[in-house]
């Protein structure tokens, strides 16, 4: 969205944001502006906000509908886009009965894979031929970017039909080889579920759902992994076994032995990243990846996940590996200290082996 009557107040945060680099800017009550660069948030030397100030300068940046639900709801998502500065990703809501926002810099253009420091062989997601392909991870930990870069893979190498589904957009994709639609939840459609629908009557071959938040649009999107379709979408958890237990935990009990079932069959890979100190400063990701074999589907139909990390260490010719794997590596490459990776692993002596 274009804004022509953003405050000026605003306009000039965020054009700062822009110039120092910085990731999200943070405004809340009785405090002075905030702003994130690499992973560190700093207090910006200027004096403590109002709610009314926010709301007066946020509620500018927000269409028409946006603005109606942090209305009736107190909480709204938009995408903003202002002509020479930039994009960026607004959340207006409510902390402590006070307004508050976060607003996060979007780049012009999405990522190129390698330019991620990701392991070579999350290339290989890009060219899974159909099913269900899971980013999982905790918030802020780059899904969103990871899922983009994959994307923007495809869309330079095949000639597809791809479809995003997102709350807001966050990357604009471009037609290259493919023809891209992306669906902005609140501006196009109304919801998930809705866009999904339509989604799957428009002959895609490849689709993203930003988020999976409620078991209807996970139904669907394991139904559209099942028929040949190839579907991204992320969580918000901590391992490759907490996101699959994630999904059939999201129904009703008596439903979750038939999802682990429709999980088996349709699941394709998935992968689970976090972002950690880099020595000398800033972030550098460590990612774990599990690309799904016949043993995988036999211990998901189970419920016997706690298998799944030896799976992981069978399938690693197929492109898996753990996240003891890629912290070793982070930790050689110099990226990251040893006492990080030691503080992080959950397989202490697998990450010692792989460090001798």
């Amino acid at each position: 969205m274009d804004v022509s009557n953003l405050s000026q107040r605003l306009r000039e945060l965020l054009e700062m944001l822009v110039h120092k680099g910085a990731s999200d800017l943070f405004l809340v009550v009785g405090q002075p502006p905030g702003i994130r660069i690499a992973g560190v948030v700093q207090r910006l030397d200027a004096d403590p906000l109002t709610g009314q100030e926010i709301e007066n300068a946020v509620l500018s940046a927000l269409p028409p509908q946006a603005a109606e639900k942090y209305r009736k709801l107190g909480y709204a998502d938009s995408a903003l886009r202002i002509v020479s500065v930039g994009r960026f990703r607004i959340n207006l809501h409510h902390e402590r009965g006070n307004p508050a926002a976060t607003i996060r810099a979007l780049a012009a253009r999405p990522p190129r894979l390698g330019e991620l420091n990701l392991p070579n062989s999350v290339l290989a997601l890009s060219k899974i031929p159909y099913g269900l392909v899971l980013i999982g991870g905790p918030t802020g930990t780059g899904k969103t970017t990871t899922v983009a870069a994959l994307i923007d893979e495809i869309n330079r190498r095949e000639a597809k039909h791809i479809i995003t589904i997102e709350d807001p957009i966050e990357y604009e994709h471009p037609q290259q080889k493919s023809i891209v639609e992306q669906v902005e939840i609140g501006t196009d459609a109304p919801d998930f579920p809705t866009a999904l629908k339509s989604a799957l009557r428009q002959a895609p071959d490849v689709i993203v759902i930003g988020e999976m938040r409620d078991p209807e649009t996970m139904a669907m999107a394991l139904t559209a992994g099942e028929t040949g379709h190839l579907v991204f979408s992320t969580l918000h958890t901590g391992d490759v076994t907490s996101t699959i237990s994630r999904v059939a935990d999201s129904f009703p009990a008596e439903r979750q032995a038939t999802i682990r079932q429709e999980l088996s069959i349709s699941l394709a890979a998935v992968m689970t990243q976090h972002l950690l100190p880099r020595i000398g400063g800033g972030r550098v990701p460590a990612a774990e990846l599990l690309m799904i074999g016949y043993g995988a589907r036999q211990h998901i139909r189970k419920n016997a996940l706690q298998h799944l990390h030896q799976e992981i260490t069978i399938t690693r010719p197929n492109g898996s590996f753990t996240f003891e794997e890629s912290l070793a590596v982070l930790v050689r490459q110099k990226f990251l200290s040893l006492a990080e990776a030691r503080g992080r692993t959950v397989h202490p002596d697998e990450l010692d082996t792989l460090l001798r």
